[in-house]
């Protein structure tokens, strides 16, 4: 294709002006910044660290007690003040680090709680027979204008010295925030890793029969909490994806029987109708610039890849070819797409460049290819793999290196974290019809499910919270 062709305007309605949704449900109430602050006993001083040699992370034992405070206050992050908040900030790291399948965390009710001035300074003896490599102390202060500061070390039990500390200043709202981001720091400090325990995921919930499900657009925690509805159910909603800047969601509704892409602004509550077409529409996507919005729309029988600004406007066809390409998802720096295609004969993996040239098919190895998506580091391509069942695989963008991630019946739509070293997807139970929500890592081990209230699809990961 030696130039983008461009979709005439009476098929294609884009408008930046905002819509009104009636499917949208009450505003997310977002919580306050979280402010990192330097720490040492008295919340002041540079932080420092020491290197220590590194260990095997299989099985690393990590004794995390409940986090202490200099004075039990009242807090609005939890009824019973800050010295029971400590111990769930504890809970939650160890939970975090349990769960990404490296680590051997004890939590804090298998363990005694340290005093306040144990925190920069650790009572050893206590720690030398429980078996664990490292120790985390941290702890938890209220303060006038009812914000909390709290604190996270990370100890070297053989050496018996400090390997990095920081803290934060938090909303009572985002007490679980300053636990991520001391499992993230733990994370990052212990693998060499970027972390990624502070972020968010977004997904289709699902209720209702197998044959009329009702489909509403949702978002929580990495771990599950803090779980909120956007939209009522009164419309079907497919397919989110976070923005780079994790200030909006785009989306695809069927608000009045025909499909809308709309851009969800989580701080105020308000969405703006990107697009909206009488053709069925498909899987919308940011750029990494978050310029644009890629999707995907079916014209009298063939469908093609779009981008349109995400302030809406006239849209651009990149691909135009007989059958059927969806799914457009952008390398990280912004300079090629993958997508999946049909023009082969079966479902396969194809990329181009940014404006649409240079489409060349990568996927080669048996089988059909579908939903891929590009690693946040470049390196891997996620994809749902259909060889009699459908799986997590990964390749390198060169379309070698072909590795199965999972063994399911029906595994699909992979997501990844923003470090790029988990993958989550949703799994249909065979016969029941059910959906839910599952993470996977590189190794395709550490297979886990992740709680939500009701049955869950679609799943974005967004990057790390600012």
């Amino acid at each position: 294709m030696n130039s983008p062709l461009f979709f005439p305007l009476a098929l294609l309605i884009a408008t930046s002006a905002v819509a009104q949704n009636s499917d949208l449900g009450e505003p997310i109430a977002e919580g306050g910044d979280v402010e990192s602050v330097q720490i040492n006993g008295d919340d002041d001083g540079p932080l420092r660290g020491t290197v220590t040699a590194r260990v095997a992370l299989d099985d690393l034992g990590i004794a995390i007690p409940g986090f202490a405070t200099d004075r039990d206050v009242a807090t609005p992050a939890h009824a019973s003040g800050t010295a029971a908040l400590g111990k769930e900030l504890a809970r939650v790291i160890t939970s975090d680090l349990r769960n990404n399948g490296l680590f051997k965390p004890t939590g804090p009710d298998a363990l005694p709680l340290p005093g306040f001035s144990e925190i920069t300074a650790p009572n050893w003896p206590t720690w030398s027979n429980r078996g664990a490599e490292m120790l985390v102390h941290g702890y938890v202060r209220g303060r006038s204008d009812d914000r909390l500061t709290v604190g996270c070390y990370l100890y070297d039990m053989a050496l018996q010295q400090e390997l990095v500390r920081e803290g934060w200043v938090v909303q009572p709202a985002d007490w679980r925030r300053a636990a991520h981001k001391c499992a993230d720091l733990i994370y990052a400090r212990l693998t060499g890793e970027s972390p990624f325990f502070d972020s968010r995921i977004a997904y289709i919930a699902e209720t209702g029969p197998k044959d009329n499900r009702t489909k509403r657009l949702a978002i929580m925690d990495s771990d599950g909490a803090n779980h909120r509805f956007i939209t009522t159910g009164r419309s079907t909603a497919l397919t989110p994806r976070y923005s780079p800047d994790y200030k909006q969601l785009v989306y695809l509704s069927y608000v009045d029987g025909n499909p809308r892409i709309y851009v969800y602004d989580i701080g105020t509550g308000r969405q703006t109708l990107i697009t909206q077409s009488s053709n069925p529409t498909f899987a919308p996507r940011w750029s990494p610039d978050g310029r644009w919005i890629l999707y995907s729309m079916a014209v009298g029988g063939n469908t093609d890849i779009y981008r349109v600004s995400a302030r809406g406007g006239e849209s651009q066809r990149l691909t135009d070819t007989p059958g059927i390409d969806i799914g457009g998802s952008y390398s990280p720096d912004g300079s090629q797409i993958v997508f999946e295609s049909d023009r082969s004969g079966s479902q396969q993996i194809y990329i181009m460049n940014a404006d649409g040239t240079g489409q060349r098919r990568l996927s080669f190895f048996g089988g059909r290819a579908a939903t891929p998506e590009w690693s946040p580091r470049g390196d891997q391509i996620a994809f749902t793999h259909i060889a009699g069942n459908f799986n997590i695989a990964v390749m390198s963008p060169n379309g070698r290196n072909l590795r199965t991630l999972t063994n399911g019946w029906q595994d699909e739509a992979p997501t990844w974290a923003p470090n790029g070293r988990i993958i989550q997807f949703f799994r249909t139970e065979r016969n029941s019809g059910k959906t839910g929500l599952w993470q996977v890592d590189l190794t395709g081990d550490n297979l886990r499910r992740l709680p939500t209230p009701v049955d869950a699809s679609d799943p974005a990961w967004g990057p790390i919270l600012p």
